[in-house]
């Protein structure tokens, strides 16, 4: 009789989530430290966000252009270089008392952000198999909205107890203890055949390829831009107390938890009829919260069921990315981190100008609803093209794929 029940993720994976939780960590705790930072530093709150901006921009252009410039080393080996230069980068801002330093140093840390993830994902899924990639990007993914349910929190705690200097100071020795377990636990792969950064580009030749891009753009800038103003929507639209703002963004966080898991393990059987339900449904959602968001009840729980259908498609996408990218799959996988960071820094931008016009706060989410429902389209695309009807290699021999995954028995639920 044949078992069809899903097997354990290889530990390699949770591992490497751990890293990208400290990644997160560092991207999104900023925001709760920027008055500390302005009037340490000596600069306005403006120029604060701008350590924001540098970080979204850093993912932008760092993460595909890392992907290709590291290609050639062993991924081992890359992944521990971008975890002690994330380490290096927080040591010299958290030593630093020049504003423009910082900046510098959050440019070099979404550098090194956006190498781990590109070298990671491939590796995550590499050990995983074909038929767990979106599992094993649903877990890395995971890694990221823990940061924002535990790590960002007690990041900002931290910041009020002993400066915002202190985070950065955990994040550098969290992140080089990282370093140690990964050069512990990631497989050596020196045997693996010499990429090619000319069959890297070519993967990019497949339309497939660029309408994933599209739709990982278009419903994450849709999602992110109503979460970037959702303070205001949720105090002067809800008339929710301030204080009690980050508890629903914690229910947002459990939300996009949730939602990563279980669009995780449906990505990889269905994976365009996840897609296309989560698209429609975070439409659905976002749709919602723009006429209801005067009901405080209304507000949280369609904040919440944003993180949770708005992240459930983004295991799927990365693997859909992945798989069209072939036998080249490191700068398609760069380009998945960077998509999303499109996204948001568009999504943001005019979100912000949907804000100060007469639609007020009940703008943003009508931007993340117009996003969202954008989606649609790439994504049918690839429905009309019979897109994950492209060819999956054969399952692996047990041997074998024990050898190179190089995890023993060592896994995770």
């Amino acid at each position: 009789m044949t078992d069809d029940r899903p097997r354990k993720l290889p530990f390699v994976v949770l591992v490497l989530s751990a890293g990208t939780f400290l990644m997160g960590t560092t991207e999104f705790v900023i925001a709760g430290l920027l008055p500390e930072i302005a009037g340490d530093l000596n600069v306005s709150l403006s120029q604060a966000g701008l350590l924001i901006t540098a970080f979204a921009a850093g993912m932008i252009i760092g993460a595909p252009v890392m992907a290709v410039a590291t290609l050639h080393l062993p991924r081992r080996s890359t992944l521990i270089l971008a975890l002690v230069v994330f380490a290096l980068g927080h040591l010299v801002a958290a030593l630093s008392s020049s504003f423009a330093l910082v900046l510098a140093a959050r440019v070099v840390t979404a550098l090194a952000t956006g190498t781990f993830w590109s070298v990671g994902a491939v590796v995550a899924t590499t050990a995983a198999g074909p038929a767990a990639t979106s599992r094993a990007l649903g877990m890395l993914l995971g890694g990221l909205t823990v940061a924002t349910v535990a790590g960002v929190p007690l990041g900002a705690w931290l910041g009020q107890l002993s400066g915002w200097r202190g985070p950065f100071w955990v994040l550098a020795a969290l992140s080089a203890g990282a370093a140690t377990v990964i050069g512990r636990y990631i497989p050596a792969d020196e045997r693996r055949e010499a990429p090619s950064v000319r069959a890297e580009f070519a993967a990019l030749r497949d339309v497939r390829v660029w309408l994933t891009l599209s739709a990982m753009t278009l419903l994450m800038g849709g999602v992110l831009a109503t979460y970037t103003y959702i303070s205001p929507l949720l105090t002067e639209r809800a008339g929710i107390p301030g204080g009690a703002v980050p508890m629903v963004l914690i229910g947002y966080g459990l939300g996009a938890l949730l939602g990563t898991t279980v669009g995780g393990r449906l990505g990889d059987r269905h994976p365009l009829a996840t897609l296309l339900t989560a698209a429609a449904t975070t439409t659905l959602v976002l749709l919602l919260l723009t006429w209801l968001s005067p009901s405080p009840v209304a507000a949280v729980v369609l904040v919440t069921l944003m993180g949770m259908t708005g992240f459930a498609a983004t295991p799927a996408l990365g693997a859909l990315a992945l798989r069209f990218a072939g036998s080249a799959p490191t700068l398609a996988s760069g380009l998945s981190g960077a998509a999303p960071n499109v996204g948001i820094a568009v999504g943001s931008w005019t979100a912000g100008i949907a804000l100060t016009s007469p639609l007020g706060q009940a703008g943003p989410p009508l931007v993340g609803t117009v996003a969202a429902a954008l989606t649609l389209v790439p994504l049918t695309a690839l429905a009309l093209m019979r897109a994950t009807r492209s060819e999956t290699p054969p399952p692996r021999p047990r041997a074998a794929a024990d050898q190179s995954i190089g995890c023993g028995t060592q896994a995770i639920g």
